[in-house]
């Protein structure tokens, strides 16, 4: 019987002694996560770099209004987010990008732009993600004008028609990251910290 007690004791110091171990790991990764600095959308190596002049394009959008893509006084920058109805990942940054959007639309014009001659595809992706606000475009000239290689991918453009910043976008921080980086005036969050 005293070897019972004796075995279910060192048994429930060795469960404390666990418990223990796994929160003093599990503070060690929070403090690891605190010290790794944020990406940022990644910058692709490209014909199109920071300060070069977007190129001008009118297009018609998905609804048949006219989208001036690029251009100097526009008043606001512009987003340019390349999307496709088959790429997963474009689909779960949709809700974000909408949010993004409508929050930031005093001082951005959001465009979503895709190639492909499947309209109705794109259609059912603008309804079932409640984008008939933002103008949508389908032009294989406008993804190979800014050098898009892999999606999603995204392009801000500024107030005088130049490229602010770009890249291949995977999470909201991406996105956001393309809007610190024009704050700040560096090509990417890659770059500025970098400098630091």
């Amino acid at each position: 019987m005293s070897f019972l007690v004796a075995s279910q004791l060192l048994l429930w110091v060795a469960v404390i002694a666990l418990s223990l171990l796994v929160m003093a790991l599990a503070r060690q990764i929070g403090v690891l996560h605190e010290r790794i600095a944020p990406a940022g959308a990644l910058s692709l190596h490209q014909s199109k770099q920071v300060g070069d002049v977007a190129p001008e394009l009118g297009l018609a959008s998905l609804n048949g209004s006219h989208v001036q893509i690029g251009g100097r006084g526009r008043g606001k920058s512009q987003l340019i987010f390349f999307v496709s109805p088959v790429c997963p990942v474009c689909k779960n940054l949709l809700p974000v990008l909408r949010s993004v959007a409508r929050a930031e639309s005093r001082w951005v014009e959001t465009v979503l732009a895709s190639d492909g001659s499947d309209e109705l595809q794109h259609r059912n992706m603008v309804k079932s993600f409640g984008l008939s606000d933002l103008p949508y475009v389908l032009s294989e000239e406008l993804g190979r004008s800014l050098g898009v290689s892999k999606l999603p991918y995204a392009v801000l453009i500024d107030e005088e028609g130049k490229i602010a910043s770009l890249g291949l976008i995977n999470n909201r921080e991406h996105l956001e990251s393309l809007f610190e980086a024009k704050d700040r005036g560096v090509a990417s969050i890659q770059q500025y910290l970098a400098r630091a």
